[in-house]
């Protein structure tokens, strides 16, 4: 028998589970998660025009008197609120989502290390809720604030409704990750991978790699690009801080018995 890192020699009893038993519970919590996903779409999908007219307000009352924005697909009117629709589902079950993977492995993890991982999650839904809001109530306005003063005299501007949930989504899942860099720092911290030191160290590599991955995943303008990369910079340096505190808590119960064992 293996023994872990801590030195305890006793495996979780989640271990201990068939494997049949473990396919039927990952079953069981999958069918939760898209159960949870279609409640959600069937409680949203209703509203899914007023929605759409919300996420493109940023957009909209930018635009010149008397322009608005256009569907060049005969789909687009339908399509569009719809794959809006499901993707604030799945934002909506996040928590359930996390939850059951949570109650998946929860079993075979020790005291203290559940005392970490149920805050990490916690903390990652959180992070990535206000990454999407960053990006609706500080980045959107100013993006297309640029874009829109910038056109060449006598272009008419008339946003494709299509496009530009394809834009949004993907700005929204940009910053959505990034805000997830202080949890990406911890696991590296907690797996060994890297210490808080050695982060420190790369200080000047990170923040150039912040710039480089905010000019990949924004659009070509400096506003955006900047506007991902100094928090993504500032969520590494709590990483950091946090990293050390998690370590600290782990290296602790050093003879620490399994919760269940």
């Amino acid at each position: 028998m293996s023994s872990r890192p801590d030195g305890n020699q006793h495996p979780p009893e989640h271990q201990e589970m068939p494997l049949v038993e473990h396919l039927l519970e990952l079953r069981n919590r999958l069918l939760k998660m898209v159960l949870a996903v279609v409640i959600c779409f069937a409680a949203i999908y209703p509203f899914a025009n007023e929605l759409y007219l919300w996420l493109s307000q940023p957009l909209r009352e930018l635009l010149p008197v008397g322009q608005t924005m256009i569907a060049t697909d005969v789909t687009s009117p339908f399509f569009a609120p719809l794959k809006l629709a499901l993707v604030l589902s799945v934002f909506a079950a996040i928590p359930v989502i996390l939850y059951q993977l949570w109650s998946f492995i929860a079993p075979g993890l020790y005291s203290h290390e559940k005392r970490l991982a149920f805050p990490l999650l916690f903390t990652s839904v959180i992070l990535f809720y206000l990454g999407a809001a960053f990006a609706y109530y500080v980045v959107f306005p100013l993006v297309f604030s640029f874009f829109t003063a910038i056109g060449p005299e006598g272009i008419v501007e008339l946003p494709d409704i299509a496009s530009y949930l394809n834009f949004v989504l993907k700005m929204f899942f940009a910053f959505g990750v990034a805000f997830e860099i202080p949890i990406a720092t911890v696991l590296l911290i907690l797996t060994g991978a890297t210490t808080p030191s050695d982060l420190a160290a790369k200080r000047p590599y990170i923040v150039v790699a912040c710039f480089i991955i905010g000019m990949l995943l924004t659009p070509p303008d400096i506003i955006s690009q900047t506007l991902l990369a100094v928090p993504m910079w500032i969520l590494f340096e709590f990483g950091i801080i946090f990293g050390r505190l998690a370590k600290r808590e782990v290296t602790e119960p050093e003879s620490e018995e399994p919760s269940g064992g």
